[in-house]
């Protein structure tokens, strides 16, 4: 395959994958840095598997994708602060409002259909499933989805800041901390930010060629820490090191997404906090968005770093 083909190439995965997936990132204004709350994909801390009860992490964990892109974390930490994960032998607050996650029942009502798998049919607040079902549902509809507005999700659970913070700073202890980032990731990660406005070139490899696609972008990153990837996404995927799945992404790893392994059409880099920097398609610039690691076009993740040692 020569080189030309193989930019070309590069450059139409990143154009047919990115306009569903990518074409609308935004990034919320969040106190305390662009996201908070733990990211999609998080594993769970000592300290989440200390407090939460097996059953109750499983279910925060099953109904967080109810929302996309919303932290299984955030629900835990709000069944945490609300029931002490169901466990408030009552479970029945002054307002009325009820069951592990205190829905009032005219709420619930709004958001309890259709009944999950695994919920009461009717489905009722003082079910478990059915509660972090909804719970998911009204955080979604507030702001949760793609992490667009975690804060202003979470406020309208609650109308208090500071029931906004005590969620938010348990749900990041519900997190397992991300490995600290190699040089060489870290070189790759600041490269990337630099990069930002720079405009999408269907098979660009960087300035000289007036912007980058979503391979030579990371393909420059990773160029810049001193360390050589393939030049187009499914060229970057099969040359790994691959992340198991279900791991952490750490800043710097790169995630893939097409319809299977073998058909990868396109590649952003996690830079840490849920968010990945990516060249997205003709028309748009290098920006900043959610990980996108909850779209059932994921494929996985691999980590460059561990190739080898930077020379920068």
């Amino acid at each position: 395959m020569s080189s030309l083909f193989a930019k070309a190439t590069g450059g139409i995965g990143c154009a047919v994958l990115a306009l569903p997936m990518l074409a609308a990132l935004s990034i919320a204004a969040l106190p305390g840095g662009p996201f908070s709350g733990g990211s999609a994909a998080a594993l769970p801390s000592k300290q989440a598997l200390a407090d939460i009860p097996s059953y109750m992490l499983a279910l925060y964990q099953r109904a967080a994708p109810e929302c996309p892109g919303l932290p299984w974390t955030v629900l835990a930490a709000i069944g945490k602060v609300e029931t002490d994960h169901a466990r408030n032998p009552t479970m029945i607050s002054t307002a009325g409002a009820v069951g592990p996650m205190q829905f009032l029942p005219s709420t619930f009502t709004s958001y309890a259909y259709p009944v999950p798998p695994g919920g009461k049919n009717p489905p009722t607040p003082w079910d478990p499933v059915d509660a972090a079902y909804a719970a998911a549902r009204l955080l979604c509809a507030n702001g949760a989805k793609n992490g667009e507005n975690l804060r202003r999700a979470i406020w309208h659970y609650n109308h208090d800041d500071a029931y906004v913070n005590r969620v938010l700073k348990i749900a990041d202890n519900y997190a397992a901390a991300a490995p600290a980032p190699t040089k060489a990731a870290s070189t790759a990660v600041a490269f990337a930010r630099a990069q930002l406005g720079t405009p999408y070139v269907w098979g660009g490899d960087g300035p000289a060629e007036g912007g980058f696609d979503c391979s030579g972008l990371t393909q420059a990153a990773y160029h810049a820490a001193g360390i050589s990837i393939p030049r187009v996404a499914q060229d970057q995927y099969d040359a790994g090191p691959h992340l198991p799945k279900g791991t952490q992404p750490a800043p710097g790893d790169l995630l893939f997404f097409g319809t299977s392994p073998s058909t990868i059409t396109h590649v952003s880099l996690y830079i840490g906090g849920g968010q990945a920097i990516d060249a997205p398609h003709p028309g748009a610039v290098v920006r900043q968005g959610p990980d996108r690691t909850d779209f059932p076009s994921f494929q996985g993740a691999t980590r460059p770093s561990l190739r080898g040692n930077s020379t920068r």
